[in-house]
């Protein structure tokens, strides 16, 4: 059987991957699919650390944030990602993964605080973590915050999973000479402005050296390749 080529990963999920076809809020059998494909790595021995995103559940309210001060916004925004991190825990639950929620923000009623020794001790025990709430700093996307724990956990990778099976010279959907990259450096990804994570996140990931795969979610078994070194979706590296 195949080895894994990663012993403890970051993965990095945007609220809008819970939707599924919804407009808004969070998609039972979405999720669960997500969380069989989490399930089968971890029980391969890969320790796996979740950021998520609250897109889905923030995307409901956006309109009434309109003019509202900037960090109030993204402490709402915050808040939906303990949601949906709640949520990923309780499907983790169902099949039968041992999962915890730590919290960036204070929310001692439904998630642990964030503390790296306890987050990478639970990662060692096989339980996978989810970090919700961000970086719990207003101004800093949960891309960032990704970058961030990515390097806290010492993960050997971020897995920034996305609708989209890679990174493409211009939007696949709009554009149908679009192509996929299998590689590219962080500074090409910041200067191209490729929007799959902002310029603050690779740049931490540059500067730690933390390198970055860029995958579909919804594609079977992606997950499980890109942890065997598989050619799947985009690397972004050195």
């Amino acid at each position: 059987m195949a080895q894994p080529v990663f012993k403890r990963v970051l993965l990095k999920l945007s609220g809008e991957a819970l939707m599924g076809d919804d407009a808004y809020g969070i998609n039972r059998e979405t999720v669960s699919a997500i969380v069989a494909q989490v399930k089968e790595v971890v029980e391969m021995g890969v320790q796996v650390g979740i950021v998520i995103g609250g897109g889905n559940i923030f995307r409901g309210v956006a309109p009434a944030a309109e003019g509202m001060d900037r960090a109030n916004a993204d402490y709402m925004g915050m808040l939906a990602t303990v949601m949906n991190a709640m949520a990923l825990q309780d499907a983790m639950k169902s099949a039968g993964v041992p999962a915890r929620v730590q919290s960036a923000l204070n929310i001692e009623a439904v998630a642990e605080p964030y503390i790296r020794g306890k987050a990478i001790r639970y990662l060692e025990e096989g339980i996978v973590v989810i970090f919700g709430a961000g970086t719990g700093n207003p101004f800093f996307t949960t891309d960032t915050a990704a970058a961030l724990r990515g390097v806290e956990i010492d993960a050997e990778i971020v897995l920034k999973a996305t609708k989209v099976d890679g990174i493409y010279t211009a939007d696949p959907k709009k554009d149908p000479a679009a192509t996929r990259y299998d590689q590219v450096s962080y500074d090409e990804a910041i200067n191209k402005n490729l929007k799959v994570m902002d310029a603050t996140a690779f740049t931490l990931c540059r500067d730690q050296k933390m390198p970055i795969a860029v995958f579909s979610i919804f594609k079977d078994g992606a997950l499980k390749r890109v942890i065997l070194g598989e050619n799947e979706g985009t690397r972004v590296g050195a």
